[in-house]
């Protein structure tokens, strides 16, 4: 099996594709095909569904990649054809029969909660006033503000979406553990990540590690289009 050069980035609850933009300007310099998913986040087997159609339209091995419930998502879409590998960032990783609620419906003693806003019609948001401290520790304020007025409703169906087959059971996968996460615990995302079989790499950052930190999420995503297994 050829490296893949094809890159698929699949954004988390409460934010957009948009914050993938300096890992997708370091990914095209080194010459791959990347395409952004734009999951509306309303149920997990619709997001599945929209990560599918990007996967059908590349034109060979992919690496499928996920941050925060983008990991749910690449779980469930990540059992398509055109898939080598599969990318946590900072990500859950459900197995069968689990959903992101189930995931985070019994905290550690001590772990940081996130600032989560009562449902609202079926939606989700998080306090804005607390969103920097929680969701971007480590990205600048004027942004990490961007981010908190910018977000998008999470749907509660996405939430507890069930994972149907876990692709990580077929497919290789790597994880990158955020250790100043204060949306997921670490002790957590290693968890999820040990359960998975995953090639683990650990940076310091904040849950937007994929904003403040694109060299080292790239960095990932380069060493598992380069694995042929």
């Amino acid at each position: 099996m050829s490296a893949a050069k094809n890159v698929v980035l699949v954004h988390g609850g409460f934010v957009d594709g948009s914050g993938w933009q300096s890992v997708h300007r370091l990914l095209t310099r080194d010459g791959f095909a990347v395409s952004v998913v734009q999951n509306p986040t309303l149920s997990l087997e619709g997001d599945a569904e929209v990560t599918r159609r990007v996967l059908d339209a590349q034109d060979g091995p992919t690496v499928l990649v996920g941050h925060s419930y983008g990991g749910a998502v690449i779980t469930e879409a990540g059992r398509h054809a055109k898939v080598t590998a599969l990318v946590y960032i900072a990500a859950f990783a459900p197995d069968k029969g689990e959903s992101v609620g189930t995931l985070i419906a019994d905290p550690a003693p001590g772990a940081p909660v996130p600032p989560i806003l009562p449902p609202q019609d079926g939606f989700l948001l998080l306090d804005r006033e607390k969103f920097a401290a929680s969701f971007a520790g480590d990205v600048a304020p004027e942004d990490a503000q961007f981010m908190a007025d910018s977000q998008v409703p999470w749907g509660v169906e996405a939430l507890n979406g069930t994972v149907a087959e876990a692709a990580w059971r077929a497919k290789p996968s790597w994880y990158l553990v955020s250790a100043d996460d204060r949306m997921i615990p670490p002790p957590a995302q290693r968890t999820m990540a040990e359960r998975a079989g995953a090639t683990v790499t650990e940076t310091a950052g904040s849950h937007a590690v994929y904003v403040s930190r694109p060299e080292a999420v790239a960095e990932l995503i380069k060493q598992a289009a380069a694995h042929q297994g």
